[in-house]
C-alpha cells in the first residue's frame, strides 16, 4: 500500500465521514433549521464515546504521537477533565453503568461483559425521549450482549442509525460505518422543535489494527511514550502507533459531526461530550482496574453554560453522565441512580478550577471474556482518590489475565504476542501483566501512574490501606454489592452470549446460566 500522509489521512476522514453533506447541505438545511426552532430552551446532547481509548492519549494532554484536534477544540471551548474514570474497564458493563447511572454491582447480568441487559433498569435515553427528545445512536451502542433477551425492543442507547456505510477507510480494522452520514440521517428525521440526544459510539480504537498503519500515516516510533508497564520494543512502539491512527479516526469523525451542527446553527446549543468506554487494548490496561484500564479522556463543551478554557482535577465517574444529562434537560434523575450530576460545578460562573463534587470514585469488574475454567471471572473493586488507588481482588487465587492456556482476558495483539514470546527478557513486566495478584493492592498515583509498585503491605501505608479498605466496604455494603454481602457467586452464574472456549474446561454453554453458582432466593 502507498504511504498515507497525515494530510491525506485527515482529508479521507473528513470526506468519507461527511459523505454527501457538502452536496446536500443546501437542500436539507432549511428543514433542519425549521426543526430546531423553539428548541433553544433545552440543550441538545451529543455523547461521543470511543471504544478502548486511554488517558492521556490526546494531544491536549501532551501525548506527542497522537493528534486529536476535535477533542482539543472541545476542551478549549469548554472543560478538560484530568480525572475521569469508567465504572468498569470493559465495554458492556461500563456502557450499562453509563446508561443507568448505576454501578455494575447494581445491574445484575448487565454488570458482566457480553451478557444480558435486563429491561427493568431505567436508561437516560428513554427518559429524554419521554420528555420530548429525539434520540438515536450510530456505531456501537450498548454491547456486546443480548439486549433483546433482556426484554428490550431496541438497543438501550436508542434507535439505531447505521445504514450508511463508507466505501473505504484509511486502514483495515477501521469500521466502515459512516458515523457522520448516519448523524445527518438522524438530524433529518428530527421532529420540529425537538431537542436531540445522539450517542456516537465509535468502534475505534478497538482491535484489530492494520499492522504498520501508524508508519504509513507518517507517525514516528521515536515520538511514542511507552507506558511503564509495557516493554520498550519496536513491536510495541509500532502497535501503539497503529492504535493512535484509530484514535485519530474517531476524532476526525466527531469533527465532521461538529461541522454539521455548526452549519445548522446548533453547535452552541449542544452539550458535546467526548470520551471513551475503557482503556487501551494492551496488557495490564483494558480489563484491568489500573490507571490505563479505567482512566479515560474527557472533554465537555457547552458554550451557553460552560466557560471555555477550564481544566479540572475533579473526580468524575461514568455513572455521573446520566444524572448530568437529565438535569441539563430539566428532568429530575430517578432516585435509584447512584451517580451525581456534575452540572453545577461545571457551570459555575467564576473562572478557574472546578471544585470536586466528591473525594473518591469507585470502579469494579467481574467476568470479561470466557478466560477461565467454568467461565469464571476475576472479581475486583477499587476506590480511587486524588492521590491513591486501592484495589480489592476477591479471588486472588485466579489468574487475572485468564488461565495460562491463552490469557484470554488480554486482547490478542502484537504486544501481547511479543511479551509471551519474550517472557524471560520482559521479566517483571510479564509477571505484572500475566501473573497472579495479591488480595489487596495500593498505589501512589502521583509517583506511580503505571501502578507498578504495590504498597499494600508496606508498614508506612498500613493506616491508609485500612482506611480505604473500610471505606470501600461501607460503600459497597450500602449499595448492596453481592460481593460485599457474601452472595457474589451470583455473578459467576450469569450467561455469556458471546464466544465460549470449551478447551478451558468446566461450564462452557453459550447463553446459559451456570447452575453451579445460581442462588436460591
Amino acid at each position: 500500500m502507498r504511504k498515507i500522509g497525515r494530510r491525506h489521512f485527515l482529508q479521507q476522514s473528513s470526506c468519507g465521514a461527511l459523505g454527501v453533506l457538502g452536496a446536500s447541505l443546501a437542500g436539507m438545511q432549511p428543514s433542519l433549521r425549521g426543526a430546531v426552532e423553539g428548541a433553544k430552551g433545552r440543550p441538545n446532547i451529543l455523547f461521543a464515546i470511543a471504544d478502548d481509548w486511554s488517558w492521556p492519549h490526546a494531544s491536549i494532554y501532551g501525548a506527542p504521537a497522537v493528534e486529536t484536534p476535535t477533542f482539543d477544540r472541545i476542551a478549549r471551548a469548554g472543560c478538560l477533565f484530568r480525572n475521569a474514570f469508567t465504572a468498569a474497564p470493559q465495554c458492556s458493563p461500563n456502557r450499562a453503568a453509563t446508561l443507568t447511572g448505576r454501578n455494575i454491582w447494581q445491574l445484575e447480568e448487565a454488570g458482566t461483559h457480553g451478557s444480558i441487559f435486563p429491561s427493568k433498569f431505567t436508561v437516560f435515553p428513554d427518559l429524554l425521549e419521554k420528555a420530548g427528545y429525539h434520540v438515536g445512536f450510530t456505531g456501537k451502542g450498548w454491547g456486546p450482549g443480548d439486549w433483546r433477551r433482556g426484554g428490550w425492543g431496541r438497543n438501550p442507547a436508542g434507535p439505531e442509525y447505521n445504514d450508511r456505510k463508507l466505501k473505504s477507510t484509511p486502514a483495515a480494522g477501521i469500521s466502515k460505518v459512516d458515523y457522520s452520514g448516519n448523524f445527518e440521517a438522524f438530524l433529518a428525521r428530527r421532529p420540529r422543535n425537538a431537542p436531540f440526544c445522539f450517542w456516537f459510539g465509535g468502534h475505534e480504537p478497538h482491535r484489530n489494527y492494520e499492522p504498520g498503519s501508524g508508519l504509513k500515516a507518517g507517525k514516528k516510533p521515536c515520538d511514542v511514550t511507552i507506558p511503564p508497564f509495557l516493554p520498550d520494543d519496536p513491536v510495541v512502539r509500532g502497535d501503539l502507533l497503529d492504535y493512535f491512527v484509530e484514535v485519530e479516526w474517531f476524532d476526525a469523525q466527531l469533527g465532521a459531526m461538529l461541522r454539521q451542527l455548526d452549519a445548522i446553527g446548533e453547535l452552541d446549543n449542544t452539550i458535546v461530550v467526548a470520551t471513551s468506554d475503557n482503556g487501551m487494548p494492551f496488557p495490564r490496561a483494558k480489563a484491568n482496574l489500573y490507571e490505563y484500564g479505567t482512566h479515560v479522556p474527557l472533554a465537555v463543551r457547552w458554550p451557553q453554560r460552560v466557560k471555555g478554557g477550564r481544566v479540572t482535577e475533579a473526580l468524575v465517574s461514568f455513572i455521573d453522565f446520566a444524572p448530568t444529562f437529565l438535569e441539563a434537560a430539566g428532568i429530575a434523575p430517578p432516585t435509584e441512580m447512584t451517580g451525581k450530576s456534575f452540572l453545577d460545578p461545571l457551570t459555575v460562573s467564576q473562572p478557574g478550577a472546578i471544585e470536586p463534587p466528591r473525594n473518591y470514585v469507585l470502579t469494579g469488574r467481574e467476568r470479561h471474556t470466557h478466560a477461565r475454567f467454568d467461565n469464571l471471572g476475576y472479581p475486583s473493586r477499587t476506590i480511587r482518590t486524588q492521590d491513591c488507588l486501592y484495589i480489592r481482588n476477591f479471588k486472588s487465587d485466579r489468574w487475572p489475565a485468564g488461565d495460562p492456556e491463552g490469557y484470554h482476558d488480554i486482547d490478542e495483539s502484537p504486544s501481547k504476542t511479543f511479551m509471551l514470546e519474550n517472557r524471560n527478557t520482559c521479566g517483571e513486566l510479564f509477571d505484572l501483566a500475566f501473573g497472579k495478584r495479591p488480595a489487596e493492592e495500593l498505589y501512589d498515583i502521583n509517583k506511580d501512574a503505571g501502578c507498578l509498585n504495590n504498597l499494600a503491605q508496606h508498614p508506612e501505608y498500613a493506616a491508609l490501606r485500612k482506611d480505604l479498605s473500610e471505606k470501600l466496604d461501607r460503600v459497597l455494603t450500602a449499595q448492596k454489592d453481592p460481593r460485599a454481602l457474601g452472595t457474589g457467586d451470583i455473578f459467576e452464574s450469569y450467561p455469556r452470549v458471546s464466544h465460549m472456549r470449551p478447551q478451558l474446561g468446566g461450564f462452557a454453554e453459550r447463553g446459559k446460566y451456570n447452575p453451579k453458582y445460581q442462588l436460591d432466593h
